[in-house]
């Protein structure tokens, strides 16, 4: 398949308006009506949504508008121990929970998010009759499952396939006229600088899913900021204003490929050590940087990790920014601190 050639039409839908008219449910008005339509001439459907952005993030339902740090303009999100507390997972900075949006006043200030069960939960409630197939993490662990899913899916012996960014990948399945993308908004609102960077790969490799077949086919995309550069570009399949964009918002955020990042990861089986360690090495780095010859390098953090726990162990993880932050790490006085910290130069993301 060519890419700039026979790719389907990307209809964005504005969820704020779906709001407005009393639809409160997952699906809007136009992408509920295509799926019927899609289901009762014998085709296919997909509905996709971005693993990675089930983390929930605040926004105003009224506006869209969504609660960003003010040191680095990173989404804010719930705190793991006190859900009246925001974080931003970047800096560190807190704040108590918004009553009102700062942008239009409204009060209608949420967290979303969303998982395949849900999704596949409603499509049952609404469409009885739709036989679905999940394919997302949760049913893939075991061996030859995903090839089982999608030997049943091409044998059209379901109607609705959900899932989540393995969806995206290398499908060609010509009865799918239809792919709902059920929020494009979520994965844009983690607290990473590379996040519009993976949404946009995501996005437009799904809508490349539908109408692989002379019977073409559409994608609906969902979203409640349809004017985010992000998703109008995904929807024109615009890789060339995407990029000027994203490079602009780089630069004007000090990230690369305008500076380096050196991400350094503590973890501990005890969320107090694992603080206390990043505290100490942050204040060595910072003592460091203002006496040495590294004044362009910042220490950014130290933050817990947006992923807090893995595997048992508390994480917590400390960036330093600049033309060249691993030359401060071979400095004798630092490196025997690093003995138990994991180091990633310039990593693909900060999660």
């Amino acid at each position: 398949r060519i890419f700039e050639a026979g790719l389907p039409p990307v209809q964005i839908v504005d969820m704020r308006d779906e709001l407005k008219a009393g639809q409160r449910g997952i699906f809007s008005r136009f992408l509920l009506t295509e799926l019927e339509s899609a289901l009762g001439r014998g085709e296919q459907a997909i509905l996709f949504l971005n693993r990675r952005g089930t983390a929930t993030y605040i926004f105003c339902r009224d506006c869209g508008y969504v609660l960003r740090c003010p040191n680095c303009e990173t989404p804010l999100t719930l705190h793991m121990e006190d859900k009246e507390r925001l974080r931003c997972h970047h800096c560190g900075y807190e704040r108590g929970r918004a009553h009102t949006c700062p942008a239009c006043g409204g009060r209608q200030i949420r967290e979303y998010g969303l998982g395949s069960e849900r999704v596949e939960a409603e499509v049952k409630a609404l469409l009885p009759e739709a036989r679905t197939l999940r394919w997302d993490w949760e049913t893939t662990r075991e061996k030859h499952s995903h090839e089982m899913i999608l030997t049943h899916f091409a044998a059209h012996r379901a109607d609705v396939l959900i899932g989540t960014q393995m969806l995206a990948k290398g499908l060609d399945l010509p009865l799918v006229t239809l792919v709902g993308i059920v929020l494009a908004d979520v994965g844009l609102y983690l607290p990473d600088p590379f996040a519009g960077e993976r949404v946009f790969q995501v996005l437009t490799q799904v809508a490349g899913r539908a109408g692989r077949s002379e019977r073409g086919g559409k994608v609906i995309l969902q979203t409640f900021d349809p004017a985010n550069q992000v998703i109008q570009s995904a929807a024109r399949h615009d890789v060339d204003g995407f990029y000027q964009y994203e490079l602009e918002q780089r630069k004007r955020l000090a990230y690369p490929p305008f500076t380096r990042l050196v991400r350094l990861e503590f973890r501990h089986p005890d969320p107090v050590i694992a603080g206390e360690e990043a505290h100490k090495l942050a204040a060595r780095l910072q003592e460091l940087l203002v006496t040495g010859h590294w004044k362009q390098v910042t220490v950014i953090g130290p933050v817990p990790s947006f992923f807090a726990k893995i595997g048992g162990s508390y994480r917590w993880q400390i960036v330093l920014r600049g033309p060249d932050p691993i030359s401060v790490l071979r400095e004798n006085s630092i490196a025997r601190w690093l003995i138990d910290w994991r180091v990633e130069a310039d990593p693909i993301s900060l999660l």
